[in-house]
């Protein structure tokens, strides 16, 4: 291991980039603290765990120096939000500081940029927190996503609608690339586009690179990202709620923490987001949602992949056709995987779907509706003492299901087990989040340490934590708001 000093940033998106993106510093945040560390991730980026204690770190990170290797910037992008487009957009409060290994390294919350606007581009102390807890859960559970190395607090209050503790964030991201960057390339500097294509490929998908028309397979490749990504999303029960142009990424991460949430009971109309006002981004919706964005994607695409349009346009649509059949697939095998089967045919489709079915019309919750079924197969609960005592139609299913395991020749024990390895116990329960949110804003961080250790093994279950297994009591149906 190595401290930052010696690793050195690199800056490939500042200097082959230069046309769609500013240089800018962050704020310096003088009297910062650091709430939450990732000593694992850091390990990743070869960043040692006394540097992430020093002081030194705490000054880079809190914007008070910015090193002779880095050059800081933020990114221009465009994005159509909530299916309106906004062509002139950009990293409003967040600042690239550069890469290590690959990785960005950026600063959410670090004061103004060219791209602020009216804005302050500083960020409220919960909504970096949330991220933090939220972010490295997916990445527990194998979903891909950016991540959080730290977590600081500014000790500088922000106003929004009313005075809050700051907080700046330092994300790492494999890019920040998103279809809202193709986009504005695409509006305002088409002759950047081949440069901006040839970096993802370069940066993303190196296989493409010898392809014979490499963006039309480049396009293929992100539908391809975007289509096992969002079956991912389904596969846990998140929410994204936010799926603007602007906030997906073409290496496939997830991305924007803000108004996301957690299904409990299986509800695929459900959306938390106060600004969603008709469901747009609903959990049944992310997938025609994805869809409708690369959509967009496709539009950026046409002077790459042909300079005769039409032909372009038939290129692309062929390949658009097939990221819903794509992501069907991606779906059916991770749900598979949750009932602890390895293939997917007719008969695993069927049962997929009824037993959805049935939590939806009973109001099951989703998460704990496949650890129940994992102990109802090991014996270790009767159907009385699980979410499926009183569901209609269970046991009728629940006796179809052993049939293919008998048909499948798989024992009920190592189903078992493969399900409690698949399915998490502890995911970010979205009360309990919050109500360790708002202890941490206020000083105590007791209980937002002992989500995010629960988190970093989300599939163990520890005793003593069994409410943090359990959806809320409340009957108020619990709302997002954007971080910003």
């Amino acid at each position: 291991m190595k401290s930052l000093n010696n690793i050195g940033f690199e800056n490939t998106y500042a200097n082959e980039l230069n046309a769609i993106c500013e240089r800018c510093s962050p704020t310096s945040f003088n009297k910062s603290e650091i709430l939450l560390r990732n000593y694992s991730l850091a390990a990743e980026l070869g960043i040692d765990e006394s540097f992430l204690d020093s002081k030194e770190c705490l000054n880079i990170f809190s914007g008070r120096i910015v090193l002779e290797n880095s050059i800081p910037i933020a990114q221009a992008y465009s994005g159509h939000q909530y299916g309106n487009f906004n062509p002139q957009m950009g990293d409003g409060r967040a600042i690239l500081l550069g890469e290590i290994n690959q990785k960005d390294i950026q600063l959410k919350g670090s004061g103004q940029t060219p791209f602020s606007k009216r804005g302050d581009g500083k960020s409220a102390l919960g909504p970096v927190l949330r991220e933090y807890v939220i972010s490295e859960f997916m990445n527990s559970v194998n979903i891909p996503t950016t991540r959080s190395l730290m977590a600081i607090k500014s000790n500088e209050n922000v106003f929004r609608d009313e005075e809050t503790p700051g907080g700046i964030l330092a994300r790492v991201a494999n890019s920040h690339i998103r279809i809202g960057t193709f986009e504005y390339v695409s509006y305002f500097k088409p002759n950047s586009l081949e440069t901006l294509a040839d970096y993802v490929i370069k940066r993303h998908y190196p296989e493409l690179s010898d392809a014979d028309n490499k963006y039309i397979s480049l396009f293929a490749a992100i539908c391809d990202r975007q289509s096992f990504l969002i079956s991912k999303w389904m596969g846990v029960g998140f929410v994204h709620g936010v799926m603007n142009t602007d906030n997906m990424l073409v290496s496939g991460e997830t991305i924007d923490y803000g108004p996301c949430a957690f299904m409990d009971e299986y509800n695929p109309s459900i959306y938390f987001s106060s600004i969603d006002k008709h469901g747009r981004y609903s959990y049944k919706n992310q997938p025609a949602i994805m869809i409708w964005n690369l959509s967009k994607l496709a539009e950026a695409f046409i002077p790459l992949v042909d300079k005769n349009k039409e032909k372009a346009v038939i290129e692309l649509s062929e390949v658009l056709n097939l990221a819903m059949p794509t992501y069907q697939e991606y779906f059916y095998i991770e749900m598979s995987k949750k009932f602890g089967l390895k293939n997917v045919d007719q008969e695993v489709m069927n049962l997929v779907n009824n037993y959805l079915k049935i939590l939806m019309d009973n109001s099951v919750d989703f998460v704990l509706s496949f650890r129940d079924l994992g102990k109802l197969l090991s014996d270790n609960k009767k159907i009385d003492d699980t979410v499926f005592k009183n569901v209609k139609n269970f046991n009728n299913w629940y006796f179809e299901f052993l049939n293919l395991l008998s048909l499948k020749k798989l024992t009920k024990l190592k189903v078992s087990k493969t399900m409690d390895s698949y399915n998490p116990c502890y995911i970010p329960r979205n009360h309990l989040v919050e109500d360790a949110i708002i202890n941490a804003v206020t000083g105590d961080m007791k209980k937002i340490n002992l989500i995010a250790e629960l988190l970093k093994e989300p599939f163990t279950e520890k005793n003593g934590y069994e409410s943090y297994t359990e959806p809320s009591c409340s009957d108020e149906r619990y709302v997002t708001y954007c971080g910003t």
